[in-house]
């Protein structure tokens, strides 16, 4: 561009120079001239194509910079998002695994305490999950007479371990029980202490949380209890509405069996409010 201006300011100047110098020349001069105003006509005819040339690719290079902005632009939008949707990603594997942990944990806790009570398996003692929950089961039978709310002996010895249990793991120690006393499906006997299912239910339950939080170092054997912290253990009783075997309308004698029993459900604190079905 710059050459084309040079030439066009020269071909101004020489036009000038020529009409200073007025007539007097020759033909043969008069000819040169005329060849080298040619020249420099035609060469400011380059100079102007030149010029628009360069204004067009000029204007081009313009729209392909505004172009390439938005693009720039519409690249920088996508690569936050990509970046926004990737710190998600990571959350929600950083949550992943923060629950796989706390739930292995769960799991190792679950066998240590099923480890510890395996002793007690000989009288039908089971540690299951059940509703969510971390469960000791145990029969009723072991505990109980038919239709009676009195723990025999047996029974208590077989508290007083699991207590025995409780007592030595940290854990067990700070969490909350419910002792859940079950029934089976047979109609409890009209004029009956307990009235129904319900009240028969609520009294073993009863009866066990009294021996678990009794003291442990009495010297009356009768009176002699577990040990545990009244403040962290409650009794419920759920007649026959919650069988383990069976359903409520149909039971077998040994769908009936199981369904006598007392529940020491281990209340989950914040962190296992998790599914613990893959739990065996």
């Amino acid at each position: 561009m710059k050459t084309a201006l040079h030439w066009f300011c020269a071909f101004v100047l020489w036009l000038g120079a020529l009409s200073l110098v007025g007539c007097g020349h020759t033909d043969e001069e008069m000819a040169a001239k005329q060849r080298e105003i040619d020249k420099l006509q035609a060469d400011l005819k380059a100079a102007k194509a030149q010029i628009a040339d360069d204004q067009s690719k000029f204007s081009d290079a313009q729209s392909s910079l505004s172009s390439l902005k938005e693009q720039l632009k519409a690249a920088g939008l996508g690569l936050e998002k990509s970046r926004e949707d990737t710190a998600r990603l990571r959350q929600a594997l950083s949550e992943y695994k923060m629950r796989a942990d706390q739930l292995a944990a769960i799991d190792q806790r679950f066998h240590e305490l099923r480890a510890k009570l395996d002793k007690l398996t000989r009288f039908g003692v089971r540690v299951v999950p059940r509703n969510n929950r971390l469960v000791i089961q145990l029969p009723g039978d072991v505990l109980f007479d038919s239709g009676r709310d009195e723990l025999k002996m047996q029974g208590k010895d077989v508290l007083g371990e699991i207590a025995d249990v409780i007592r030595s793991d940290r854990d067990l120690m700070n969490r909350f029980f419910l002792v859940a006393g079950h029934t089976d499906n047979v109609k409890y006997p009209p004029g009956g202490p307990f009235k129904d299912n319900w009240g028969l239910s609520l009294a073993r339950a009863r009866q066990v949380l009294l021996f678990l939080i009794g003291d442990a170092k009495s010297a009356d054997p009768k009176k002699a209890g577990g040990g545990l912290s009244p403040a962290r253990w409650a009794a419920a009783g759920y007649g026959d509405t919650d069988p383990v075997a069976g359903t409520v309308a149909k039971q077998s004698d040994d769908d009936r069996k199981k369904n006598r029993r007392v529940e020491l459900v281990v209340q989950p604190n914040v962190e296992e409010m998790l599914n613990l079905s893959n739990i065996h």
